[in-house]
């Protein structure tokens, strides 16, 4: 028998039935469905063929009725036949077959940090935060398509655009060409971080958030001074950069940065607002440099700071009775001594040594968690010998090393 003449022999029985029972049951797949004294239709056949009959008594909120079945209701008979039809897969439409006018937009890197502010109030709300003048050089790291660098062309003397992707660069380059525009802007194309600055008076970001942490440190050792810089950050990021003491986001960062510049949040920037949208949400800060800078080594500084907010809850007394920070200190301080010819005593001990000095400044019980810039600036001071112990172990480190080490920031 032909599979046709099987279809429509248990299609014809399973519409019999229909009229004459009342009572129907499914048992699940394979289908067969069991008529009490009865004809049994096996509906296992019928599954063989692209139309998929199911039989079910059903309600008003039975889920058996879906948007995407058709249906058929018999009046009387309390029964509803679904016909579910298979889906039809459409093929793949190829790069030939595209329509005019429908050329795919650019693909963005996202592992490079490409996330492109789309939003033009907040474009203009940035640049009007930044207060620049029409003389001003601007340094922009990172433009993307230029939806900033435009707004600023249009305000300021001239645009010094920084970018790593080339095609990026080059999609810059064609949105200002032919306009009066394109003399005022020049494109960098490189990583920023291994390369030196150039003159600026302010710049205006939105940075690639994987090198937050060194580029504001190779920002704020530039010389000369620049006037502000206006960046956009991750908000954990800038967050730690304008904590207080006694925050629980207080830490290493923020003394370094509060250190060396006024830094206060702007405002919050939602991740709808970037395309392709980050995982994270963002802020934007405004950073001045102090000029003149605090009279500190900032290397000598820094390396006090790491072995402080290694455990910022800690007494200062713990953390430098630590069998690590003792060793290292120790060897510091036999190195600085030997290249300055002073006699080391016999029965030296560098515990009691670093001791006596928190003893005697005061802060053997304070923890760096709740210290502010003036006690830390004060500590240095008074411990001019503890600041030497700290400061071999960082020595010859160039800036963009001092930033990435230890990017916890606890």
């Amino acid at each position: 028998m032909k599979r046709s003449g099987l279809y429509d022999r248990h299609l014809r029985l399973f519409f019999v039935c229909l009229l004459h029972e009342r009572s129907l049951f499914c048992s699940g797949s394979p289908c067969a469905e069991v008529f009490p004294g009865r004809l049994a239709c096996p509906l296992r056949y019928i599954s063989l063929w692209p139309l998929e009959l199911r039989a079910v008594r059903v309600t008003a909120s039975s889920p058996e009725l879906s948007a995407t079945a058709r249906k058929a209701t018999w009046a009387g008979g309390g029964l509803t036949v679904i016909l579910i039809m298979p889906k039809v897969k459409k093929p793949p439409r190829s790069r030939q077959q595209r329509p005019e006018g429908k050329a795919p937009g650019i693909r963005f890197n996202t592992g490079l940090g490409q996330h492109i502010l789309k939003n033009p109030l907040i474009v203009n709300s940035i640049i009007e935060k930044a207060s620049l003048y029409p003389t001003d050089v601007v340094l922009e790291v990172g433009p993307g398509t230029g939806n900033m660098t435009v707004k600023m062309l249009e305000k300021v003397k001239k645009v010094i655009a920084c970018e790593l992707d080339v095609k990026l660069a080059g999609e810059l380059q064609k949105r200002v060409q032919g306009t009066p525009l394109a003399n005022k802007l020049e494109i960098k194309i490189g990583d920023v971080l291994k390369s030196d600055l150039p003159f600026f008076d302010a710049c205006v970001a939105n940075l690639p958030y994987q090198i937050s942490s060194p580029f504001v440190f190779k920002l704020l050792l530039h010389r000369p001074f620049f006037r502000c810089a206006v960046l956009m950050f991750q908000r954990e990021f800038a967050l730690r950069l304008v904590a207080k003491p006694g925050s629980p986001l207080y830490c290493r960062l923020s003394v370094n940065t509060q250190l060396l510049a006024r830094v206060d949040h702007l405002m919050k920037v939602g991740k709808n607002n970037f395309k392709p949208p980050p995982k994270v949400e963002s802020s934007v800060v405004r950073i001045e440099p102090r000029n003149p800078p605090p009279p500190i080594n900032f290397q000598e500084w820094d390396g006090l700071l790491r072995i402080v907010f290694v455990r910022k809850n800690k007494t200062l007394a713990a953390v430098f009775n630590s069998n690590a920070v003792k060793k290292l200190l120790e060897k510091n301080y036999r190195i600085h001594c030997s290249q300055n010819n002073l006699e080391i005593p016999e029965d030296f001990s560098i515990g009691s040594f670093i001791q006596g000095i928190l003893k005697d400044t005061g802060y053997a019980e304070k923890r760096a968690r709740v210290m502010d810039i003036d006690d830390f600036i004060s500590h240095s001071t008074d411990g001019l010998m503890f600041q030497k112990l700290t400061m071999k172990q960082f020595q010859g480190m160039s800036v963009v090393d001092m930033s990435t080490w230890n990017l916890s920031w606890e």
